[in-house]
């Protein structure tokens, strides 16, 4: 049974109230990782609910701790709440990313009523989160990373042209023109720019994956004066590796003296050959490449989320124009829309990415403000320039 540092005859109002939230908080993680698992199967589901009986074990250890002072169950903080009601509401990589953050917080380390076993058990528990979210991450991040780019290439590079158009002191209308000009001819080069990216990077990936149909002329090559060592050779392995390989792979193929002229009956087709590209690093390259596929996504798709999301982050600037406003209210309204958009794809990265969301978002209006005030203070130069 675990065993606390603090004596049951020394525990103070404030012990017993931290081991409370402790033990609400196990609770409730506990029920998150429950919630998840309901919506996978699989071996996700197993692994969720593996986690979901550490948290049990652990909220076990407060309980026992507690003893007669259990109580009443005291309130979670607000973050854990909020945690339970994504996963009971939606379950997506979203909440993953943010169970990864919470584990990694945990008190357990410096805490000398937490048992050792208990502060390891959590870190492991955020490595565990990691790997489960990374598998929602490689799905999204092709589209995402076009959808975050193109939106926030058209906030900050829309935002940058309409201030400083109107900063020159041209016309509303010009303006206006001027930022649909802008949304739309940057919306087409970004989604253009974004299939050619990715249709060339699956390009270069697709030529430099082994071709399969290369084994079929294993069984031809000559046993004593072949070039196959060379294929390994020129995947980095040394010339005698190569050499033991080949002579591993021939005889696979029942080229070998002491090798079946024939692979075993029953035996799927191709199976006495299916040997010639599993050199280490090509089994490494194999189990990465899909991977990288997903990572990248498909042109069409990257083409259109950077596409949309252009458009959609560039339209914000040009909203005050489009209801009539005009000169310093319209370049402060803008400016406003555009920073609460800019916070809000920050704040989405940080989250997914299991960093923090304030952070990323602040660091998402630096930037972005800073081009803009730069390309303001442009229009202002060259504007008072002209009216000289």
């Amino acid at each position: 049974m675990p065993t606390s540092t603090t004596s049951t005859t020394t525990r103070s109002p404030a012990d017993l109230r931290r081991w409370r939230r402790y033990l609400a908080d196990e609770r409730a993680e506990e029920s998150t990782y429950r919630d998840l698992a309901r919506r996978r199967d699989g071996d996700e589901r197993a692994i969720l609910l593996a986690l979901a009986d550490a948290e049990g074990r652990h909220a076990q250890h407060w309980v026992d701790l507690l003893g007669d002072d259990v109580g009443r169950p005291a309130r979670t903080d607000l973050r854990t709440r909020v945690l339970g009601l994504l996963a009971r509401r939606f379950g997506s990589i979203f909440v993953l990313a943010l169970v990864q953050s919470a584990e990694a917080r945990s008190p357990y380390a410096t805490d000398a009523d937490a048992t050792d076993a208990m502060a390891a058990d959590e870190r492991i528990h955020g490595e565990v989160v990691r790997g489960l979210a990374e598998r929602g991450r490689n799905r999204l991040s092709g589209s995402f990373r076009a959808a975050v780019f193109g939106a926030n290439d058209g906030l900050v590079s829309n935002l940058a042209l309409v201030l400083g158009i109107s900063a020159s002191g041209v016309a509303n209308h010009v303006v206006l023109l001027t930022g649909l000009s802008g949304l739309l001819a940057g919306a087409l080069s970004m989604g253009a720019g974004e299939y050619v990216s990715v249709r060339s990077q699956r390009e270069l990936l697709d030529a430099s994956t082994p071709d399969p149909t290369a084994r079929q002329v294993l069984p031809d090559l000559d046993v004593d004066a072949n070039e196959l060592a060379l294929v390994y050779r020129a995947r980095g392995m040394s010339p005698d590796e190569a050499e033991a390989h080949a002579r591993q792979v021939l005889a696979g193929a029942g080229r070998g003296a002491s090798s079946p002229s024939a692979p075993p009956a029953g035996a799927a087709p191709g199976a006495a050959t299916a040997g010639w590209a599993d050199a280490p690093d090509q089994e490494a390259r194999a189990a990465d490449e899909p991977a990288t596929h997903e990572t990248l996504g498909t042109a069409f798709g990257a083409a259109a989320s950077s596409f949309c999301f252009f458009a959609s982050g560039a339209v914000i600037a040009v909203l005050p124009y489009l209801f009539g406003l005009s000169g310093l209210v319209a370049v402060v309204v803008a400016a406003g829309l555009v920073g609460v958009a800019l916070l809000g794809t920050g704040a989405v990265v940080g989250l997914l990415s299991g960093a923090s969301p304030l952070k990323r978002a602040l660091r998402q209006l630096g930037i972005g403000f800073g081009a803009a005030a730069v390309t303001y203070l442009l229009g202002l130069l060259f504007g008072t320039g002209a009216a000289g």
